[in-house]
């Protein structure tokens, strides 16, 4: 019966995982929040789209449903070693991957940090203060979901997590740089816009469109603004 559980817990969460507020709410609001803004179906590109209330309000929703469904998992399932594994990469998944926005969804950072919560919060914060530090160092914000989704599978083994399970995370991983591999590409070319832009946003919208060129600037800026 393990097995028939493990499919269980992995069909609930992805199902869970699709859960896409910021993809309902522009709905309800006449727009494909994927066809605007950085065209990613999560709670930075809510914040961009709609504001700071809707943006803030999908980025806990997002992390909320991972953490309560992986800690749902581990609770109703204390016997199956890998429930906390499974739930944990089929939420994730769902999230980036939804069947009913035809699998085009979110990049999965805030379902990993709700990930993170469900194991120990301790770790979360600790993890939280690492990738701060990194992000201020490279300047890249793309860096987080990438060393984050590295970081857990280790984590998860050191903790005494199965190779079974660990292998099941690096799933996750491996999505995760596929769905940033664009971000890595404008990194070497140039284009990828720093951290530091909250606090210098016209130096580094000066920094950019030298890089890109005028025409290329232009078309990405009515990208940005829904034209």
């Amino acid at each position: 019966m393990s097995f028939v559980y493990l499919i269980g817990c992995a069909i609930i969460s992805y199902l869970v995982g699709t859960i896409n507020p910021s993809y309902i709410i522009g709905k309800r609001k006449n727009f494909d929040i994927r066809e605007t803004g950085s065209g990613n179906a999560g709670g930075s590109n809510a914040l961009l789209t709609m504001g700071k209330k809707v943006g803030v309000w999908c980025m806990l929703f997002d992390i909320f449903k991972a953490y309560a469904i992986v800690k749902l998992s581990m609770i109703l399932l204390p016997n199956e070693e890998l429930a906390g594994a499974v739930s944990s990469a089929a939420v994730t998944l769902g999230h980036i991957f939804p069947f009913y926005m035809n699998f085009k969804g979110g990049k999965g950072l805030a379902c990993l940090g709700g990930v993170y919560l469900a194991y120990s919060w301790k770790i979360a914060l600790i993890a939280l203060a690492i990738e701060l530090v990194v992000v201020l160092i490279v300047d890249y914000i793309c860096v987080v979901p990438l060393t984050a989704s590295l970081a857990f599978p280790v984590m998860y083994y050191a903790r005494g997590g199965s190779v079974q399970g660990t292998l099941i995370l690096l799933i996750v991983t491996v999505v995760m740089f596929y769905k940033h591999y664009e971000n890595l590409v404008r990194i070497r070319d140039g284009i990828e816009v720093h951290f530091s832009y909250l606090w210098k946003s016209d130096a580094e919208k000066e920094r950019v469109k030298k890089a890109m060129g005028e025409e290329e600037y232009a078309r990405l800026e009515k990208k940005l603004n829904g034209e």
